[in-house]
């Protein structure tokens, strides 16, 4: 029997923002008493006020280092310094904010409960009642920040509040580091994977559920080189779609062969039948959950040759810029420099920064 849920109070899900009326499915986020359950269903979530640890990974400097490119890097700080204000060490303080929390009442196993880190598409933090089962079976915790919608800007709310979520489910409670995952739904699903592939330390997988891009290209630059091995090595994503979202099918697939081209081999597709622009439901979620859970196992031969192909081509790239440094064409130079800060991003460090000065000094 289907569980009756209520649509979240402000809620603005309705097909206006073309995400279909299925995505109404949502447990009430209103400041009631929460209603009786038996004793053998999940506990319901709650919105938590008490988050008050901050996070290394969220200081300015770590988002523009992990999430621009170089050279856009130094320009926002170069900006900023250019109008006498400072970059604030941290963008937001999480005692002003409020978190949608799911924790499994079962103890966690040995190696500690996992956890979903979730970018709502909305400003509410929203979580279906059909997947509380699921999150129970997996001892996984769900947390969820609210005012992260599409609305809020991605560094200065969106990435920050995922990662003080994680910072504080992390301080409160025991977590097996091999099953730390962040998700979201469609525009939720695109940050969740921009914050997988700059924080592949903390998240060994991403769930991206009707939205992603392709990476290496604006707005998902590549991180530093250390960064991104261990992205290539580690990290696990699932595409969880509808059969019937076309458009976004096609996304996946461009993003899914820009993975191929940077040798990120550990993906997964799970499709939904008979869905479009949706959330997943218990099925699709528990699909997901155990894609995730394979461990992400990588041939270290084809990788290196991935790898070393890429190298090649960034090298050429470089050769190119320079041949055109000597040559005195600046401008053409300043164009091939650009387009590789934001294709190569991190993996250009610190050879676009050297390339860049050359220019600078024969301008």
């Amino acid at each position: 029997m289907p569980v009756k849920t209520a649509i979240p109070s402000g809620s603005q899900c309705n097909m206006k923002r073309g995400l279909g009326a299925g995505l109404c499915l949502l447990l009430p986020l209103c400041a009631c008493t929460p209603p009786r359950v038996r004793q053998d269903e999940p506990p319901q979530p709650r919105l938590e006020t008490g988050f008050t640890e901050l996070s290394p990974l969220s200081r300015s400097d770590e988002l523009l280092r992990r999430l621009l490119s170089p050279l856009l890097s130094r320009e926002a700080r170069q900006a900023l310094a250019a109008t006498g204000t400072a970059l604030r060490e941290q963008v937001v303080d999480p005692q002003r904010e409020r978190f949608l929390v799911y924790l499994p009442s079962s103890a966690p196993p040995a190696s500690g409960y996992g956890l979903l880190v979730f970018v709502s598409p909305w400003p509410e933090a929203v979580l279906r009642q059909d997947w509380l089962p699921v999150l129970e079976r997996h001892h996984l915790i769900f947390v969820s920040a609210e005012n992260a919608g599409n609305d809020a800007d991605v560094l200065d709310r969106r990435i920050p509040l995922a990662l003080l979520a994680y910072e504080n489910i992390h301080r409160r409670y025991p977590l097996d580091p091999e099953r730390v995952y962040v998700g979201g739904l469609s525009g939720g699903a695109r940050v969740a994977l921009r914050i997988a592939l700059g924080y592949p330390d903390i998240f060994r997988g991403a769930l991206l559920n009707a939205g992603s891009d392709p990476i290496g290209e604006p707005p998902l630059f590549l991180p530093p080189a250390e960064l991104f091995h261990r992205f290539q090595e580690s990290t696990r994503l699932v595409y969880l779609t509808g059969e019937h979202d076309e458009g976004v099918l096609r996304d996946d697939r461009t993003s899914r062969q820009s993975m191929l081209d940077w040798c990120v081999f550990n993906l997964d597709v799970e499709t939904m039948p008979g869905r479009g622009h949706d959330f997943a439901d218990a099925v699709g979620l528990a699909h997901a959950l155990e894609a995730l859970e394979r461990p992400a196992v990588v041939d270290p031969a084809p990788l290196e040759q991935c790898r070393g192909r890429v190298l090649r081509e960034l090298s050429a790239k470089l050769a190119d810029a320079n041949a055109a440094l000597a040559r005195g064409e600046h401008d053409i130079a300043h164009k091939e420099i650009e387009a590789i800060d934001l294709h190569y991003g991190g993996l250009a460090d610190p050879a676009i920064f050297e390339l860049n000065a050359d220019l600078d000094a024969r301008q």
